[in-house]
């Protein structure tokens, strides 16, 4: 830990000695100040951090004097703060990024929908009455030609590792439409993440998301829905009405979670039947237009001193009942007919990757090449 040596030579011996020392100490400070960022600091750890810290020295050269720390917190955890580096780039990375719609939790860039995840093509209108709500016509649209569910997998499940294949079956075996989720107004993109992963873990298709209009950054969420939305069927909706009305005329019954005195508690529901289960604002609950078109409000009956869940909690205790009455009821929570595992199978390949796309591509090219000129 030795001081810094200076060595200054002065241009005029004219000046006066103060005037010498006081140049002297700003070169000194100036040459500290820097020489720190050539030192590899990886054997510097912080009491409340299991990492090591590295400190590269191009970057702590900035146009800045020196370097900032600030507190970090690892989300969703309750640790000691611990010190990092915030660079100038990154300041104006968050300018750039702050203003961008929480859409982009589900989208995945701004000029694209959720519905580039759909690849299968999709019925335009579902039979209310019909036992099923399932979505997807068996055909793949590519170029001018149709591929079947059947030949999607015959060219595409080649290229997938054995244990994938598997995880799609055992996926698709425990996949309903029979329920859905809606989750209204959410203000806290944390939330819609959770909410995500909560139904693709539970077995639950099709998730539906109303009027999210927060400021919200995807990626710093990401790790909480693990991708999960990659795998769902999210369906946006500008209004509350459309949304319902769209879920009626699919033959769904709307059940509002609400704190009141006209509720059915959830475990005295019969889930077999097609039910669509809102879910609304952290701080608002659900709103005054859900609750006048809903068919029905439920509630979680509460058995401590306060009165309410954290809105990903209550999603995930609410499909996690809905998956166990279903399984005592049927036997099982899955639901869906061999056509439309298979259909499901195909739509679960070419999402897989982008790869899986042009394998369809090239196997559609090379069938209509096949097939016989008239």
């Amino acid at each position: 830990s030795q001081a810094p040596i200076c060595n200054l030579s002065l241009s005029s011996s004219s000046q006066s000695p103060a005037r010498h020392s006081h140049i002297e100490m700003a070169a000194c400070k100036f040459l500290f100040r820097y020489s720190i960022s050539f030192l590899k600091l990886s054997t510097l750890r912080i009491e409340t951090c299991t990492p090591s810290l590295f400190f590269p020295g191009h970057r702590l050269l900035s146009h800045t004097s020196g370097f900032k720390l600030k507190s970090y917190q690892r989300p969703y955890a309750s640790i000691p703060a611990a010190v990092s580096v915030q660079y100038p780039e990154e300041e104006e990375e968050d300018n750039e990024t702050k203003q961008t719609s929480v859409r982009d939790l589900i989208w995945r860039n701004s000029n694209d929908d959720v519905s580039s995840f759909m690849k299968m093509e999709r019925r335009l209108i579902i039979d209310p009455h019909s036992n099923s709500r399932f979505p997807y016509l068996d055909k793949f649209k590519t170029g001018d030609t149709f591929l079947t569910s059947r030949e999607v997998l015959d060219a595409v499940e080649p290229s997938l590792m054995e244990l994938r294949k598997e995880r799609f079956r055992n996926v698709v075996n425990n996949r309903t439409y029979s329920v859905c989720l809606v989750v209204e107004g959410l203000s806290d993109a944390g939330n819609v993440s959770a909410v995500f992963r909560s139904a693709d873990a539970l077995g639950f298709q099709s998730v539906h998301v109303v009027s999210l209009d927060s400021r919200k950054r995807y990626r710093e969420h990401r790790h909480v829905s693990m991708g999960a939305e990659k795998w769902l069927d999210i369906e946006l909706w500008d209004t509350t009405e459309e949304c319902f009305e769209v879920l009626k005329s699919r033959g769904y019954r709307i059940a509002t979670t609400h704190l009141g005195m006209e509720t059915v508690s959830v475990y005295d529901m019969d889930w077999s039947q097609p039910t669509a289960i809102v879910v609304g604002n952290e701080g608002r609950g659900i709103s005054e237009e859900a609750l006048k078109l809903s068919d029905m409000h439920c509630s979680i009956p509460m058995k401590g001193m306060v009165d309410s869940f954290n809105v990903s909690v209550a999603s995930g205790i609410l499909m996690h009942h809905a998956v166990c009455d279903r399984t005592t009821r049927l036997g099982a929570h899955g639901d869906l007919t061999s056509e439309e595992k298979q259909i499901l199978l195909a739509e679960f390949s070419l999402r897989h990757s982008r790869s899986s796309i042009s394998i369809a591509e090239e196997y559609a090219k090379r069938k209509i090449a096949a097939s016989p000129k008239l």
